[in-house]
């Protein structure tokens, strides 16, 4: 097999290049991804490059198996000694290692999740006396986070206010209680290692010349941590594979850094640049759309982004009255077409902000059609699923103070807040962590201890259990381990209170338990380690038949036969956050674009009248990145062209429609749970070409016979024969049809096409 062949020019060149410095630029759909597995092929069969010596780094986990599976098919067999991985996994296996070189961790160190840190955080300010309303713990972590992104130390820590100073206090206590747990945090698996090439340059030689290619994805989002890595692996004589595009840089706030590609052309001067421009997911005009919107950007490479797929269904542009007449017209819009054949799945309906899935996920309920939420609560961020990953890692590291906290009465076992912390103060007089001190209590009959009959009796029960269970620790699998705790804790009782939210709960326990049986002989720290670096989105179910409701970020690395992009307005997209920044406001550019590349077929975008934020509701004004897209890509008057408008016409809308807007899309009709539901969906794909619904349909061309004034005028009263009698709002003539908006109470504004909607005259 010719590894060469069905690749494109621009994939070919990148592919074939004799090794070195690389950068490759990929711009959205140009199939990165079988660029990069097909180098790592390429390089093994064709150079005949040892597996031994590649390393390949993703950002998930997913991505980490896509690649994975399609090299085993593309080598008939998965090369032995190849190492791919996320930053995060990679650096966990380099720092076990190496523990023998860290100087504050034991081998068997834990990782803390974003859960865990932030009762870190708690505990600190509880101890430093700091009120954690005026210094939120999420603040203070994004501030520990951000220094060491920039592999700030706490002692290297400067504070130029108040705030900084009190970040680097609670940095400095911070560090040094997860040490003492022997833990690490995801910034310190990075951190740690980069530090530790620094100190140890011999350290470093052998990782250099163990892995003499080096391959990342999605290279615009390395942080400064992560960059300083790379360029630490590559050192002068290793090739370097990076594959990136900077007008997808979307992490900005997580410590992305789309600055990174102009710093690999500085620190590799003879590096060769190749684009990667034809498209395979597209039509040309969504393309040119999103070209224009991105290349006002300064730092934009050009780049001239093309596909097979010419032409295609304009981009439709259409304004709500508020969030919730845009959430049902989103809403309707689906139904419709999934009546003409879309599956599903084909929908995604995105945003720039969590909370703006409220009034969109309240229309799914009322028209009866399932969807699926990204961000809600992920499986292992359950209460009952973390209740078990804490006795199970409790039991591999002895000294997890956090883990011994969350279980030590959970379930009840009489051991009370104020046993807990005179245990806590008993354990620290002996200078062990609360893990040792328990198994010293159940275990040595001389030790002295401050504890009444009642409160001694529930602590060496306990301790009991937890020396059996260390002792079952390297001698049973992570499955039968789990058996144990789940038997000797009655975990099952105490969820299954006789509630459907009960029995859930266990369902997810044995889920976990599933997690662990499928793993076979896999090591406790190894399982223990898989599970704290999932990522969110690596568990979407990409076959289950329903439109996905997620942020625009969440989007990234994902596509959809027909993107909804919602909420299009100043202040939302681009958020206020970023007014002030011209930094900030090219972030949000990106992800605009990020998400009008995310759509195979059609792009729906929308934008309200008025929109309701921290209860007041208010003019909104449309996005700017909307007056970017040419006339000639859209299907829809020119927001832009309306924005002036729109805000002369509040005070006269305003009165009119306020006691609408507080009943609309509320109640369920008669002839909701009937006739909205949708009937079963044909499985085929969409028809080769289907009439978009109203009130997203596209502007006929006019017509001898168009309507020369509407027939309708505004405040008069009118009757539907689905939604009843309503109030017009407004009518127009658009193209050879005359577009009526009525409020129906209990219902919502609908726009309504009068030649087919019936409308009749009332009184």
């Amino acid at each position: 097999m010719d590894l060469l062949d069905n690749l494109n020019p621009a994939q070919r060149a990148a592919v074939g290049a004799p090794p070195g410095a690389i950068l490759v630029v990929a711009g959205p759909g140009s199939g990165k991804t079988r660029v990069l597995t097909h180098r790592i092929a390429y390089l093994i069969s064709a150079m005949h490059v040892s597996p031994w010596h590649i390393m390949a780094v993703t950002f998930t986990n997913k991505a980490a198996r896509e690649m994975e599976h399609r090299i085993e098919q593309l080598l008939d067999g998965r090369p032995q000694g190849l190492l791919m991985g996320t930053f995060h996994a990679i650096c966990a296996r380099i720092l076990r290692r190496e523990v023998d070189n860290l100087t504050h961790y034991q081998r068997d160190f834990v990782i803390f999740d974003t859960a865990d840190q932030l009762q870190v955080v708690k505990h600190v300010l509880a101890e430093l006396n700091i009120d954690n309303k005026k210094f939120p713990p999420g603040k203070m972590l994004n501030g520990i986070s951000s220094a060491k992104n920039d592999l700030i130390s706490p002692a290297e820590y400067t504070a130029t206010n108040y705030v900084s100073e009190v970040t680097r206090r609670v940095y400095e206590r911070y560090q040094l209680t997860l040490q003492a747990n022997n833990a690490m945090d995801f910034d310190d698996l990075l951190m740690n290692t980069v530090l530790l090439f620094d100190e140890r340059p011999d350290v470093l030689a052998k990782y250099q010349e163990r892995y003499r290619h080096i391959l990342v994805d999605e290279f615009q989002d390395t942080n400064a941590t992560q960059y300083r890595l790379l360029r630490q692996l590559a050192g002068e004589q290793n090739s370097i594979f990076a594959v990136g595009d900077s007008d997808q840089s979307i992490y900005k706030w997580r410590g992305a850094d789309y600055r990174n590609i102009q710093n690999f052309y500085r620190d590799f001067p003879q590096s060769q640049t190749i684009l990667l421009e034809q498209n395979y997911r597209s039509t040309q005009v969504i393309l040119d759309a999103a070209i224009e919107v991105i290349r006002r950007n300064r730092d934009h490479i050009p780049k001239k982004l093309f596909t097979e797929r010419p032409g295609g269904s304009k981009i439709i542009i259409r304004e709500a009255y508020n969030e919730s007449d845009e959430a049902a017209t989103v809403v309707n819009t689906i139904e419709s077409l999934m009546l003409q054949g879309y599956n599903g799945n084909a929908f995604a309906v995105m945003y720039r902000t969590n909370a703006q899935s409220r009034a969109i996920e309240e229309a799914f309920v009322q028209a009866g059609i399932p969807y699926r939420l990204v961000g809600a609560t992920q499986f292992y961020q359950r209460r009952e699923i973390k209740d078990i990953i804490a006795y199970l890692r409790l039991v591999h590291n002895p000294l997890d103070a956090v883990s011994f906290n969350r279980v030590i009465n959970t379930p009840m076992r009489g051991i009370g807040q104020q046993t807990q912390t005179q245990f806590a103060a008993w354990a620290a007089a002996l200078e062990l962590q609360p893990g040792e001190a328990l198994v010293r209590l159940a275990t040595d009959p001389d030790v002295q201890h401050p504890f009444n009959g009642r409160a001694y009796s529930a602590l060496y029960a306990f301790g009991g259990l937890f020396a059996g269970w260390l002792a079952l620790r390297d001698r049973v699998s992570v499955g039968d381990l789990l058996d144990a705790i789940l038997e000797q804790t009655n975990y099952r009782a105490y969820l299954e209170d006789g509630t459907e939210e009960g029995e859930e709960r266990w369902a997810n326990v044995m889920e976990l338990r599933s997690v662990a049986e499928i793993g076979g002989d896999i090591a406790l720290s190894d399982f223990l380690e898989q599970v704290a670096l999932v990522a969110e989105t690596d568990n979407l179910d990409h076959e289950a038949q329903a439109p996905t409701l997620l942020t625009l970020h969440a989007a990234k690395g994902l596509e959809f036969p027909i993107v909804f992009i919602t909420g299009l307005e100043e202040g939302l997209l681009p958020h206020s956050r970023s007014m002030d920044s011209e930094d900030e406001l090219a972030e949000e550019r990106r992800l605009f674009y990020v998400g009008l590349t995310r759509a195979r077929d059609a792009v729906y975008l929308s934008h309200a009248f008025r929109r309701t934020s921290w209860g007041d509701s208010s003019v909104a004004v449309p996005s700017r990145f909307l007056a970017d897209i040419p006339e000639e890509f859209i299907d829809g008057q020119r927001p832009s062209a309306r924005r002036r408008e729109s805000i002369d016409r509040a005070s006269t809308w305003d009165t009119g429609r306020k006691s609408w807007n507080n009943n609309q899309a509320r109640q369920q009709t008669a002839w909701g749970d009937h006739e909205r539901r949708s009937p079963a969906r044909p499985e085929q794909a969409r028809p080769a070409e289907s009439r978009l619904p109203e009130p997203y349909s596209r502007t006929e061309e006019p017509r001898a016979d168009r309507p020369a004034n509407p027939n309708f005028k505004t405040g008069q009263k009118v009757r539907h024969g689905k939604f009843g009698e309503g109030t017009v709002i407004e009518s127009k003539i658009t193209g050879s049809d005359e577009e009526v908006t009525v409020a129906f109470p209990g219902i919502g504004i609908k726009r309504l096409a009068a030649s087919i909607a019936g409308l009749e005259a009332v009184g």
